[in-house]
């Protein structure tokens, strides 16, 4: 692959969707912690040979760009002050702590409603390696969209979870014909050189 070519995407490893006391943790902190998803993740971020962007849920004062269309966006848009930029629940867990590249967004894509897509675009970067939770949630529809968009995407899908294993496993068996394929971490640290 082109030196530049690729970026991993890390999705919502953020309070509200990983942690306990966060807004989805009675749903996701569970089968996140059993999985053991996070450790797994941070040590794919930091040994992959690839600029890492992190997504984060929010909503701005105002509810910036939420369209309240799905029982999941109307709970969140009932909720919003839970999702406040500077709200603890919005921030990213301490595994993911140093971050550099955070984008925030309000839909369900983490490249939707935002200029994300654009600016990866800009970069050069044409292969995306998806990381987070949930996979049948964020996950797969960030990988479907942004395979409409024209990038490559693979879910790394060691480093995905969701709140049932039978849940994350249907999602990969759609990933797999919806996108460039799913790869386990090893698979995509070899092809990132990490």
């Amino acid at each position: 692959m082109a030196n530049g070519s690729h970026a991993i995407l890390a999705l919502h490893w953020q309070v509200n969707v990983i942690k306990p006391e966060g807004f989805f943790g009675g749903m996701l902190a569970g089968p996140v912690a059993r999985s053991g998803v996070v450790e797994r993740a941070a040590r794919f971020h930091a040994e992959a040979a690839a600029p890492v962007v992190f997504t984060r849920f929010t909503v701005p004062e105002g509810e910036g760009r939420l369209v309240r269309n799905t029982e999941f966006m109307r709970a969140v848009g009932e909720a919003q002050e839970r999702f406040r930029p500077d709200s603890p629940g919005a921030q990213l867990i301490p595994e993911m702590s140093g971050a550099l590249d955070v984008v925030d967004n309000q839909k369900l894509s983490g490249l939707a409603g935002n200029d994300l897509a654009d600016r990866l675009t800009a970069r050069g970067i044409d292969t995306l390696f998806l990381t987070g939770v949930a996979t049948n949630l964020t996950v797969e529809q960030t990988a479907r969209h942004a395979t409409d968009l024209g990038f490559t995407a693979h879910v790394v899908t060691d480093c995905t979870t969701a709140a049932d294993p039978a849940a994350h496993e249907a999602a990969v068996a759609n990933l797999n014909l919806t996108t460039a394929g799913c790869l386990s971490s090893a698979e995509a640290l070899a092809r990132l050189g990490g």
